[in-house]
């Protein structure tokens, strides 16, 4: 059966310290979770009631047979989740200091088995079919990962809901450059782009949310979504903008707040609501988990959003 929503990247296992306010080299213990954008927007939007699945990859190890069944107990299809034979799953550590934007150390090398999908591990009858396909940046920074994406995009002719997170990770590219180049193909490619202030600079080469949404939708897209932190969200479409105020939290960890957005927003956009309505509900979803510790154990069923709002 075609899902409700077909997410494409990364995937891996987090690690949180379960010190708190230490460096990462003195921590002694950790705990465990699901993590990788693309997974946890697929987890956030299980938790809201969508049949969800990742099309991604793992090694052949006992951490990609954690995330396969990590992901079957949060309700999302495993089903298109392949091996890489020769690489082992990411693990990544999370330093909670700062707690709102913490440093992350990748273990993704020589390269992350999501970043080898190829046409055979893709398929094409789903990303043609499925309600809402989301996409990232993050999945054109490296070879053969680059070329399939760009062939799923192709593929689905820019049908609707084509949803690009821009999830711009420096460490995962040569410069700036080459991401821009890169991303900017993606756009001309997906009907919505969701990205924070220095995602759409990195993408159309301003921080100005106003601006960059103009330069966005110049595109050809039907809606942007920029993430401005503690000054809410503003999102846009071709009839005008709306800015979404932010919720006043104590933040626990940021991690997994952008991917809860994710989730919420693909939720709300399958259901047809108006861009204000999307924009404050994912605004709400983001905070909720902004405010735990965790990804993907940390995102929020409806009645919690419902009840923030």
């Amino acid at each position: 059966m075609t899902p409700d929503i077909l997410t494409v990247g990364r995937v891996g296992v987090d690690l949180y310290p379960e010190q708190s306010g230490v460096p990462l080299a003195r921590v002694r213990t950790f705990a465990k979770s699901l993590g990788g954008t693309a997974t946890n927007v697929a987890v956030a939007a299980a938790r809201l009631g969508r049949a969800s699945a990742v099309l991604t990859k793992v090694g052949l190890d006992p951490f990609g047979d954690y995330v396969r069944s990590a992901l079957t107990e949060f309700g999302v299809s495993a089903e298109f989740v392949g091996t890489a034979p020769n690489l082992l799953t990411p693990v990544v550590f999370c330093a909670l200091d700062p707690p709102a934007d913490p440093p992350l150390l990748f273990y993704r090398l020589p390269i992350a088995p999501d970043l080898t999908l190829s046409e055979p591990d893709v398929p094409w009858d789903v990303v043609r079919d499925v309600p809402l396909l989301w996409v990232t940046g993050t999945g054109v920074s490296a070879e053969p990962a680059r070329a399939t994406q760009r062939k799923m995009l192709e593929h689905r002719a820019r049908a609707a809901h084509t949803v690009l997170d821009l999830d711009y990770r420096p460490m995962f590219w040569p410069d700036v450059e080459t991401a821009r180049r890169e991303i900017g193909w993606l756009l001309d490619h997906v009907t919505v782009a969701v990205g924070n202030r220095a995602e759409v600079e990195v993408a159309v080469g301003t921080a100005d949310p106003d601006e960059a949404a103009k330069r966005l939708l110049a595109r050809g897209l039907s809606l942007v979504v920029v993430k401005k932190g503690a000054d809410g969200v503003l999102v846009a479409t071709p009839d005008g903008s709306w800015t979404v105020p932010p919720h006043r939290i104590d933040v626990v960890c940021g991690l997994g707040a952008g991917d809860a957005f994710g989730g919420a927003l693909a939720h709300g956009l399958l259901a047809g609501w108006d861009p204000a309505r999307l924009g404050a509900y994912a605004n709400a979803a983001g905070a909720l988990v902004a405010g735990r510790l965790a990804c993907a154990d940390a995102m929020p069923g409806p009645a919690e959003i419902e009840e923030l709002l």
